[in-house]
């Protein structure tokens, strides 16, 4: 290949010399979840450039971290229990040293949605959490490929029932509308046509299985070319489709930058997955540092993400999470990790807050003060201490407070402010 150039426009790079410690706090809290002050000052002092580089380069992880993950992933694998499995993630999520590569295995276990209650088997959503997890800096196009062989999606969308005379069409129709293209963008027939392109991809003894038998040999014809198509052939299409790109922009828009991506952004973004052939380590490079992503436009543009928000508050107030407490209030707040909602994940954006669950919300500030969430230290810092970890901006609200401590921080963090990411 020749060389990439640069992103114009939007995605160009964000100027160096602007950088504060505002930006600083902006980064960390997108691409990891949430930020301790000693993180936020470091990050500063680092500048863009090497905060950049650290984030996209896998870290060793510590032995301790190394040792508590090896144990938590025994157990659930010793119970089969999902609560067991999700303890096991939600202390990757915190303790890691690679937090962008767990905010992107998060970001793709939400993209292509699989559940525990169908698929009932702790070993295959763990070893497609680590294909997620494995992928995560790595591609798109390998990913998409590894998923039309997993042992749990197939389980998930009834692949051992897609055989050659009556083709179940539930993996095709998902490999475009959710997975690949988005709505409107293919045809029934599309899908009727991959689906018996993917006849006979099954499981068997728990392992991907080419029962040749079930396979259609026949021609399926399929955006323009016809041809005897397998599966593979089917991703590559799809890939190749011009609707690929933007669909996946759109959501890496959403879930990294503002809730509501206009066609430019999308369009811009778009172009660099295309130049980078579905790379996701340039792409997420490019996109962290570019004028976009420090931009007015996409500052506090988040409604935050219930792991966001709770994982977001530990670590911000130093509170060493109990695991079980976090992952009830977040499956209370809609987001319980291994049982998306629905077979499109979770949507997102506005849809986190109702006023149930902005009354939860405001109850899990209370809760962690008092030390239902986890060991934490009594709030002794001032003001701005607290308004620069918990809002990073000025607010209005608290120019006259004299609360004390730990009163000021629950008074932030029920702030509509807070909310915002």
């Amino acid at each position: 290949m020749g060389r990439i150039k640069q992103p114009p426009g939007i995605l160009a790079p964000h100027d160096a010399r602007q950088w504060s410690r505002r930006d600083a706090t902006h980064l960390l809290w997108r691409t990891q979840f949430g930020a301790t002050a000693a993180e936020i000052a470091a990050t500063h002092k680092a500048g863009l450039a090497k905060s950049l580089e650290r984030l996209l380069t896998l870290q060793k992880e510590t032995a301790d971290f190394e040792d508590t993950e090896s144990l938590l992933r025994e157990a659930a694998y010793d119970t089969g229990a999902v609560g067991d499995l999700q303890a096991w993630w939600l202390h990757r999520m915190h303790y890691t040293a690679n937090p962008l590569t767990e905010k992107l295995t998060l970001f793709w276990h939400n993209h292509f949605a699989t559940s525990f209650s169908k698929v009932q088997s702790v070993p295959h959503m763990t070893a497609q959490n680590d294909r997620f997890r494995a992928e995560a800096l790595g591609s798109f196009r390998t990913l998409l490929h590894a998923m039309a062989k997993d042992v749990a999606m197939l389980i998930w969308l009834d692949s051992n029932a897609n055989r050659k005379r009556h083709a179940n069409e539930n993996f095709a129709r998902e490999v475009m509308e959710l997975f690949s293209l988005g709505e409107g963008n293919y045809t029934e027939n599309d899908i009727k046509q991959a689906a018996r392109a993917f006849t006979g991809w099954h499981v068997r003894d728990d392992k991907f299985w080419f029962n040749q038998r079930q396979h259609d040999i026949t021609n399926k014809s399929l955006f323009g070319k016809t041809a005897n198509l397998d599966g593979g052939e089917v991703i590559d299409l799809c890939l190749a489709h011009k609707a690929c790109a933007r669909f996946i922009a759109f959501k890496l828009l959403r879930a990294f930058v503002l809730d509501q991506p206009t066609d430019t952004h999308i369009t811009a973004l778009a172009a660099r997955l295309r130049a980078h052939d579905f790379a996701m380590r340039p792409v997420m490079q490019e996109l962290l540092g570019s004028q976009l992503f420090f931009g007015a436009v996409a500052r506090h543009a988040r409604i935050k993400e219930p792991l966001e928000l709770t994982l977001g508050a530990c670590r911000a107030l130093e509170v060493r999470p109990n695991l079980q407490a976090i992952n009830r209030v977040s499956g209370q707040l809609g987001q319980s990790i291994f049982e998306p909602a629905t077979v499109k994940g979770w949507e997102g954006g506005r849809f986190w807050i109702t006023s149930a669950s902005l009354l939860q919300r405001n109850n899990f500030a209370m809760a962690i003060l008092n030390g239902q969430m986890g060991q934490m230290a009594e709030p002794k810092k001032s003001r701005e201490h607290y308004r620069e970890l918990l809002l990073s901006r000025a607010v209005r609200r608290l120019a006259k407070a004299k609360h004390e401590p730990r009163k000021l921080v629950h008074l932030m963090m029920t702030l509509p402010e807070f909310q915002l990411t």
